[in-house]
């Protein structure tokens, strides 16, 4: 996506603000400052203005992390009260706000004046200086994250990774899932089209792909309210109500509000439809992941119902 190709490639650069690697910009050679920079090094764009007091605050904070990396991220400084272009461009609404580019387009950002550690963790993540057991905490953080219904902080963590180990499959899965617990099964597809060769059947993307495919299956299962209104009508009882609200759930994305239902239709009628609830429990359990939280609890429930 070329957002700034009405910017001159050749605009001067401007003086440094702070440092070697830190450096005021503006709306006419943000191209040559930001976007043809970070094709070589990650750029941190700082949109700030003189009035924000948490800009003043942040300010020398990040100018000195980024200092102390050496070269491994870029610092550039936009006054948007006088180069408002960009920051519109980029639909900045609040400030400070910082935006990490890499290979001409952002990948990463924060708002808010945030406290140095974690600052120099972002400046850690974005210029991938993050070791394997780093990565996997922000892994966990971003799969919890997701599971709580913070799709957002998710998204941040799962890019992150991604930008220090592009061919991590629990990452490319994560990314593809925030945008399948949004209903956005046309990114998804996307995300899952970049999987390097070999990978395709990693447990992480097989169960990404296992749970888009439930997803359109669900599609024409009607609106969860409604089949929970039927259930409710019929005194919570029903191994088919509770199977159906299972597909509108799965339709929606709600796995484990699905895997409840199915595990209820089960424990109310093992046998019903010849196992159907059982069947559509196994491929839910799929769709969540073998190592998730949802189906290894799931799996000592079903295991509790049929052998009880």
């Amino acid at each position: 996506m070329q957002i700034f190709g009405n910017q001159p490639a050749n605009a001067p650069a401007t003086a440094p603000a702070a440092g070697g690697h830190v450096k005021d910009s503006s709306d006419q050679s943000f191209m040559a400052d930001v976007v043809e920079v970070s094709k070589q090094v990650p750029v941190l764009v700082d949109f700030w203005a003189p009035w924000c007091g948490p800009c003043r605050q942040l300010g020398p904070v990040i100018e000195k992390a980024v200092n102390a990396a050496g070269g491994k991220v870029k610092l550039v400084k936009i006054n948007i009260d006088e180069n408002p272009q960009v920051a519109g461009q980029l639909r900045i609404q609040s400030i400070p706000a910082v935006l990490a580019f890499v290979n001409g387009q952002p990948v990463d950002g924060f708002m808010g004046a945030l406290p140095e550690s974690q600052v120099n963790d972002f400046i850690k993540r974005v210029s991938g200086e993050i070791d394997e057991a780093a990565l996997d905490e922000v892994l966990e953080r971003a799969e919890t994250a997701l599971a709580q219904g913070d799709a957002g902080g998710a998204a941040q963590d799962f890019a992150a990774v991604l930008q220090a180990d592009p061919k991590s499959a629990r990452a490319i899965a994560g990314m593809a899932r925030v945008y399948l617990s949004q209903g956005d099964q046309e990114d998804a597809r996307e995300v899952l089209s970049q999987v390097p060769p070999g990978m395709e059947s990693d447990p992480a993307i097989a169960g990404v792909r296992a749970a888009m495919e439930l997803a359109a299956e669900g599609e024409d299962a009607g609106d969860p309210a409604d089949a929970r209104a039927a259930l409710e009508a019929a005194g919570g009882k029903g191994a088919q109500l509770r199977f159906d609200l299972a597909r509108a759930l799965v339709g929606s994305g709600d796995l484990a509000g699905a895997a409840d239902q199915l595990l209820a239709s089960i424990a109310e009628d093992r046998e019903w439809n010849d196992g159907a609830a059982r069947h559509l429990l196994l491929r839910v359990f799929d769709a969540a992941g073998q190592g998730s939280e949802l189906t290894k609890a799931g799996r000592k429930r079903l295991s509790s119902v049929l052998f009880s």
